[in-house]
């Protein structure tokens, strides 16, 4: 038994946050039916270069674990489709702008009619109201936003996007807590309920810290590159051979602990580097002499002497280093499933790791419409019936 199963999830999303939600309730063990537009489907299907005999590798990294519908909600027979799903299901989740859903006479309280217990979510880049709810967003636009983009990339710099496109992960992450949250509900109160999931919202809540140094002193926070903004020295360092170590000095012991491992004792009797306090108001003297210093030796010398202490380090991976990594490889972080006409395909794992109800890798990222004949046999539909909808172009 996985954690989800007996779980049935409508999933109307497309591009990144709607699809990491379900991705997330997939590999858990809920049924995720994606509901595709026929003919084209997902617009990442689309995305790329790089492609895989043809199938698009950013598709393929966020849609496994889940079957593929295809319906053209515009039309009368495809919406009943659905409205037959919904009586059943446990969830919808949907990531058009607000209210589209409403258009297709589909949105929470259509649904809701015909089942009350439904959690309906639905994830937005402004949510559901509020001044800018109809524009649109993609996660470049949200990381700018947020404020995101001015806290990272180097002081004399221009802001920099994060690698990833955090703003779309984060708003799928939160949304399914969320439905996990709203059915945990249900099950005590036999209610289901609509969550309304912003990606400005999320990210905004990611803040943190960040936002605490603001309210403290009301200034906003500078960009720092690779740097901490209260820990000194917390960043990373390039080596001798070009590539760069992470260090964390998160204390005065490991502070003691760095000094002793890199042969710098003098520093740690020195009154302008005794605190951290000390340390970050002398940042500007501190940094570059430690540069220096990791000028002087590779990353693989430095990981050497500082690890044996107990001084929090590493290098900067990139991410062919990480699918290499024996840690990661020995958390089954590096899976691979088989997939009709690609053969076996690599997908990252699983993080969250239940004692007793593991999720898994059971379904290999749809191909589009893959599975209509099979959901539509289910709900009673006849062969007949179904090639009928296929000629109109209803699924």
């Amino acid at each position: 038994m996985k954690a989800l199963e007996g779980i049935r999830v409508l999933d109307l999303t497309r591009a990144l946050a709607g699809p990491f939600c379900t991705l997330m309730l997939g590999d858990n063990g809920a049924d995720v039916i994606k509901i595709e537009i026929p003919g084209t489907g997902d617009d990442t299907r689309h995305w790329g270069p790089p492609f895989i005999q043809g199938e698009s590798a950013y598709y393929l990294s966020i849609n496994r674990n889940k079957r593929s519908l295809t319906l053209n909600l515009r039309d009368p027979a495809a919406k009943e489709v659905f409205l037959k799903l919904a009586k059943d299901a446990d969830v919808v989740v949907e990531n058009f702008t607000p209210g589209v859903m409403g258009r297709f006479g589909l949105d929470y309280d259509a649904v809701k009619s015909v089942n009350p217990r439904i959690v309906y979510c639905s994830i937005s880049g402004f949510g559901q109201d509020g001044p800018y709810k109809d524009r649109p967003a993609y996660d470049q636009i949200m990381q700018g936003l947020s404020g995101l983009m001015s806290i990272t990339g180097e002081p004399d710099g221009e802001p920099q996007k994060i690698g990833l496109a955090v703003t779309d992960i984060g708003a799928g992450m939160w949304g399914a807590f969320a439905i996990m949250a709203a059915l945990h509900h249900r099950e005590k109160s036999g209610e289901g309920q609509y969550i309304d999931i912003s990606m400005l919202d999320a990210q905004v809540s990611w803040l943190t810290y960040q936002a605490a140094y603001f309210f403290a002193v009301g200034e906003a926070p500078k960009r720092l590159g690779a740097a901490h903004p209260t820990l000194v020295p917390y960043q990373g360092f390039m080596c001798q051979d070009g590539k760069y170590i992470n260090v964390a000095v998160g204390s005065e012991r490991i502070w003691e602990r760095f000094c002793t491992a890199m042969n710098l004792t003098h520093l740690w009797d020195d009154p302008q580097y005794a605190t951290n306090g000390d340390r970050v108001n002398s940042r500007s003297e501190l940094v570059p002499l430690l540069q220096e210093i990791f000028l002087t030796r590779p990353v693989a010398d430095w990981m050497a002497d500082l690890q044996p202490a107990n001084v929090p380090c590493g290098p900067i991976n990139d991410i062919a280093d990480v699918f290499a990594d024996p840690q990661v490889l020995a958390r089954n972080m590096l899976q691979e499933i088989k997939h009709p006409t690609l053969g076996n395909i690599k997908q990252t794992g699983l993080p969250i790791k239940f004692s007793q109800t593991p999720g898994g890798l059971d379904r290999h990222p749809p191909l589009l419409g893959e599975h209509n004949q099979e959901i539509l046999a289910d709900l009673g539909y006849s062969d007949q019936e179904i090639k009928q909808m296929a000629e109109r172009s209803a699924i």
